[in-house]
């Protein structure tokens, strides 16, 4: 009886232990990310998003190709899996939509007064974020 009991808590604890582990696996945002927009306007369909943390919060920037400016992100949630944002383009908010599919890649949409745009978003490498382009 008392060896069925024993079994029985190493059982639980080691299910405990691997389902915790699988939990802890969670994937991060941060970094510097290559994004293409195909539908966007042509100045804006291409550029990089940098995901930082700073003063206790996730920060975001924006940059389009071609372009050195840098558009901050407003009203910055990073909740989980998903990563929402606004940025003021034009005289207009643009709500951005992230949700992370794996450590190199993201996915989303950028929503404004004229519709809607889909995202893809690859992660850049530390070797190729030297690179000035």
């Amino acid at each position: 009886m008392k060896s069925k009991f024993l079994t029985l808590i190493l059982i639980s604890f080691l299910s405990v232990i691997t389902v915790s582990g699988q939990n802890n696996s969670k994937l991060s945002p941060l970094g510097t990310w290559k994004f293409a927009a195909p539908y966007a306007p042509e100045a804006y369909n291409s550029g990089r998003i940098v995901v930082g943390f700073a003063d206790q919060k996730q920060t975001i920037t924006m940059s389009f190709t071609g372009s050195e400016y840098k558009f901050p992100g407003e009203n910055v949630k990073v909740v989980n899996d998903s990563i929402q944002f606004s940025i003021y383009l034009e005289g207009q908010d643009v709500k951005v939509m992230l949700k992370v599919e794996s450590d190199t890649n993201l996915t989303g949409k950028a929503v404004y007064s004229e519709g809607e745009v889909p995202l893809a978003l690859s992660k850049v490498l530390a070797s190729e974020a030297d690179v000035k382009k």
